[in-house]
């Protein structure tokens, strides 16, 4: 009988031991459709792989990205899936993944983001109360525009531009071509589009269905077949909320699960219209590759962007394009 009470004992301490270990810890998934969209989708096959790391994670959606950003902040969440752009105000040198024109095609992003999952560069993912636990890309974003002539710079002069306005980077840079700026968040910025209340927009392929964006280009708008910047979701986390052991094994996750997620981008891009596309010069693209690199030293002066992630950045480029003007000497 001692026997028996003293096994019992023993099971009942492990049993504690192993609940104490896979305490719930609640994820606020930013995904515009809410409970059934991709980030969703996608956080649930995240999930189930977190059970082997000792997690139980409540996955509760949300539609609205400044909200799960601020309970975030708050500690209503242990983590948050945000954009990277949003992501900057908790890891500076992770949302400038994010910067204009730095990744020009999703090969150099698969080498950033290789990179970015080795265990080496967990310190630089790690910034005051938070850390990043995993960053997967959301699509390149081109220049959405009501009218097909405004296919240059020049020609946006004086046009109204939707900008996201807790990035004061869009607002600098629409400024600097005569356009105008027009605050804007993510969950009205293609309505403003839709309705004519601006006339260019910046955004994913992926977008293009979802938020019904046909609707802001008929009858003569166009896509100008440029990309800008390379999206990004990343988890952020709270340092406390997770050891650095399931962070890391959280990252090696994301990067290992890159192919799903580029397979379903381009679902969702080939939805997107041949007849919307606009081509432009190479002449000019030569011309936005110098203006980008000068708003990306600029913005980087001005602390926007982290100097060591812009560094990585270049770094790739030139693995890829040992040609460009940037990587001689």
């Amino acid at each position: 009988m001692k026997k028996l009470l003293t096994a019992a004992f023993a099971v009942c301490a492990l049993a504690t031991s192993v609940s104490a270990q896979a305490a719930q810890q609640k994820i606020c998934v930013f995904d515009i459709v809410g409970n059934v969209g991709p980030m969703m989708g996608a956080m649930k096959d995240w999930q189930t792989a977190a059970v082997g790391w000792g997690i139980d994670a409540e996955l509760v959606p949300y539609t609205n990205e400044a909200i799960a950003a601020e309970d975030l902040k708050a500690g209503v969440c242990d983590a948050a899936l945000v954009t990277g752009i949003r992501g900057r105000g908790f890891s500076k040198y992770a949302g400038t993944v994010d910067s204009i024109g730095a990744i020009p095609t999703m090969d150099h992003m698969r080498i950033v983001l290789q990179v970015l999952a080795m265990p080496q560069s967990a310190d630089k993912l790690s910034q005051g109360a938070y850390q990043i636990m995993g960053i997967a890309p959301a699509g390149a974003a081109y220049v959405f525009v009501n009218d097909k002539e405004v296919n240059s710079l020049a020609k946006a002069a004086g046009k109204r531009v939707a900008v996201l306005e807790y990035d004061e980077t869009q607002a600098k840079l629409v400024s600097q071509v005569g356009a105008t700026p027009v605050a804007s968040d993510i969950t009205n910025f293609s309505t403003k589009f839709n309705n004519g209340v601006v006339d260019v927009i910046a955004a994913p392929l992926a977008a293009y269905e979802a938020l019904e964006l046909y609707k802001g280009l008929s009858p003569d708008g166009g896509i100008i077949n440029y990309p800008l910047v390379q999206l990004t979701i990343q988890l952020i986390a709270k340092k406390d909320a997770f050891a650095p052991d399931v962070a890391q094994k959280s990252r090696e996750y994301f990067y290992n699960n890159l192919d799903r997620i580029l397979d379903q981008l381009k679902r969702e891009e080939s939805k997107v219209d041949a007849k919307w596309w606009v081509e432009i010069p190479d002449t000019d693209k030569s011309e936005y590759e110098v203006l980008m690199q000068e708003a990306r030293n600029q913005l980087k002066i001005e602390g926007y962007y982290d100097p060591d992630m812009l560094t990585l950045l270049r770094k790739v480029r030139c693995k890829l394009d040992q040609s460009r003007p940037e990587c001689t000497g």
